[in-house]
């Protein structure tokens, strides 16, 4: 009897899994079969194609077996950027921001800053020009593929006909290793200087201390004895610092200037953009369309050479110079900062300005979401 009723009892299961199940669905015999696992892998080709993981992500919130109870993820917010302040007019022939490396000269006249001579004025010649011929040779590629990857662009260009260093690059020794480079807060905002100088100090052996200011404040370190070469952007200031004594012609080359890398300057300010200088068809027309509108203006200030092409720019009855008596009556729309670049963006953002800066250093700017240390 027992033996009959375990017979009846067996059989009465199999009928109810057949029952249950429709008789013939194959995810529940591969269930039957492989100890439960997966039901994705059968039930699209028997339910008519439809997939089982899209059906129980749909109707049972995403708790099928291939997905593991993946939840479906939300369409991504649009993102608001974090500056207003974007580039309104660029690559006007008028707005090209040359980069200049100088070796100084050990035997200047150097001054304080009274303008007294000072003797004994130590320049680390060979350290400055193992920066420079490494400038001119390794270092080029890396300057130019600066910003590709973040940017999809190059932040510096080579600049045509720029002079290259083919020779060997001495090592640092005990008396050579410190080099003092003078140069623009445009070149070291914009990050490049951070970038590409470790490769060369991991290389060769020296510490480049960065000194960065204003072209004209670069230019006086320089004059007081206190940098070994510069790297600045403006035309007239460095021939005349070559006129005045303070930079010698380095072997290989044929000019104590030695101009190598380029960008451009950019007229930037709100979005709205109140002047429409967007629309203007010069940056000549912009900067008039600014002043007779009235509009703020922030400007560098400082002698620099963002600060030196900014004054070029304006119409030249309005009189603006650096001199400060010139801007008198413009106080009112014109804010004469004397700091650097970053700081300058900063303020603009903060006052819906417009703001003349070299490219490079506001698309870091951008990047940062406005915040320059």
């Amino acid at each position: 009897m027992k033996k009959v009723l375990a017979w009846v009892l067996a059989a009465s299961l199999v009928l109810c899994l057949l029952a249950g199940c429709g008789g013939g669905n194959s995810a529940a015999n591969n269930r039957a079969n492989s100890g439960g696992s997966d039901a994705q892998t059968s039930d699209g080709a028997n339910n008519g194609g439809n997939d089982a993981q899209a059906n129980n992500s749909g109707n049972n919130g995403g708790s099928d077996a291939g997905n593991s109870g993946e939840d479906a993820q939300p369409a991504p917010e649009e993102q608001t950027p974090a500056v207003d302040t974007v580039i309104l007019k660029e690559a006007d022939d008028n707005m090209i921001n040359t980069y200049t490396l100088l070796a100084v000269n050990p035997e200047a006249p150097f001054t304080d800053e009274d303008g007294n001579a000072v003797d004994g004025v130590a320049v680390n010649t060979a350290g400055a020009e193992a920066l420079i011929q490494w400038m001119l040779s390794e270092g080029l590629d890396l300057a130019v593929a600066y910003g590709q990857e973040e940017y999809g662009d190059s932040l510096f260009y080579l600049l045509d006909g720029a002079p290259r260093y083919e020779g060997e690059i001495a090592a640092a020794t005990d008396e050579t290793k410190t080099i003092r480079l003078s140069t623009t807060t445009s070149v070291n905002d914009s990050g490049l200087l951070g970038a590409i100088l470790p490769v060369f100090e991991d290389e060769y052996g020296y510490t480049v201390e960065v000194q960065s200011a204003g072209t004209g404040k670069a230019i006086a370190a320089a004059k007081y004895g206190n940098a070994d070469l510069i790297l600045v952007h403006a035309k007239s200031q460095e021939e005349q610092f070559v006129a005045d004594g303070f930079s010698y012609v380095l072997d290989g080359f044929d000019s104590e200037r030695l101009s190598f890398l380029y960008n451009y300057f950019v007229l930037c300010g709100p979005s709205d953009d109140p002047a429409g200088v967007k629309d203007c068809e010069s940056v000549l027309d912009a900067f008039a369309a600014i002043a007779d509108g009235k509009y703020p203006f922030i400007s560098r200030g400082d002698g620099s050479g963002t600060h030196t092409k900014e004054l070029a720019l304006w119409p030249e009855d309005l009189g603006i110079t650096a001199e400060a008596e010139s801007f008198a009556d413009y106080t009112d729309w014109y804010t004469s900062a004397n700091a650097g670049m970053g700081a300058c963006l900063v303020m603009a953002e903060e006052m819906h300005a417009y703001i003349l800066t070299d490219k490079a250093t506001f698309l870091t700017f951008q990047a940062n979401g406005g915040i320059m240390d």
